[in-house]
């Protein structure tokens, strides 16, 4: 009786070791197919990049030329060829904007120039993510501590110098022409924005444009240029004139 019933017991473990063990199998199986798939995955997300480098050639090169010597990081002509005078311009754009200045234009570089690059690594979306937390930034770096109006205006601002033939055609466009912001110039353009100044963004990019149209603003009591002083104000909100 008592070997019969040891026997019993020995089967019904020998069963439950070779369950645990069949488990512990499967789980091995579906961890390495994760992992795998997982740096499949990484893999094109790589290609997706879209990574423009030394060497590189084509339209795509030749747009972020075009970018540079308009913002005044590049001079001469943009003819599509990556060259070292070329990489020495995308590294001074990237220490200037608080970037990895390696002189490779992987995602975050592209983001920041607003290009889009062929690949289809920026999509239209990406491309409106792109310009919410640019003008964001440019709103809180501008703008943080006056009135929520104040903030959307200054967006506002931006939008209407993109939408004007006298300006770039793009938010980063603007932004990055040099001299235009003094947030770029003293780099709070790399703060990270607030709510506040993520609603302000969102809603002038939703159409919403307190300045009616204006291109410029300033602060009476800090500004020098004579040029921008000597402008016929439209409005006033908070501590800026627009016009």
């Amino acid at each position: 009786m008592d070997t019969v019933f040891s026997e019993g017991i020995d089967k019904r473990q020998s069963r439950r070791d070779f369950a645990m063990r069949l488990c512990v199998c499967l789980a091995c199986a579906l961890l390495i197919v994760v992992v795998g798939a997982s740096g499949f995955l990484g893999d094109s997300e790589v290609a997706d990049a879209a990574v423009l480098k030394q060497g590189s050639r084509g339209s795509d090169v030749k747009s972020m030329q075009q970018k540079l010597i308009r913002w005044g990081y590049l001079k001469g002509s943009a003819d599509g060829v990556f060259g070292a005078k070329t990489k020495s311009a995308v590294v001074s754009f990237q220490k200037k904007n608080g970037l990895i200045a390696d002189g490779v234009v992987g995602k975050a570089t592209a983001q920041a120039m607003g290009l889009k690059i062929s690949t289809g690594a920026t999509s239209a979306s990406s491309s409106t993510s792109t310009d919410l937390n640019l003008l964001a930034r440019v709103v809180y770096g501008e703008a943080r501590g006056e009135p929520y109006t104040g903030q959307v205006a200054v967006a506002a601002v931006v939008l209407n110098r993109v939408k004007s033939a006298s300006f770039p055609n793009t938010v980063a466009g603007v932004v990055y022409q040099p001299g235009a912001f003094d947030c770029v110039a003293d780099g709070q353009i790399n703060l990270t924005p607030n709510q506040s100044a993520y609603n302000a963004a969102r809603d002038a990019l939703n159409g919403w444009d307190p300045t009616y149209k204006c291109l410029f603003y300033y602060n009476p009591r800090t500004a020098t240029s004579k040029w921008m002083l000597s402008r016929t104000v439209k409005l006033s909100i908070g501590n800026h004139a627009f016009c």
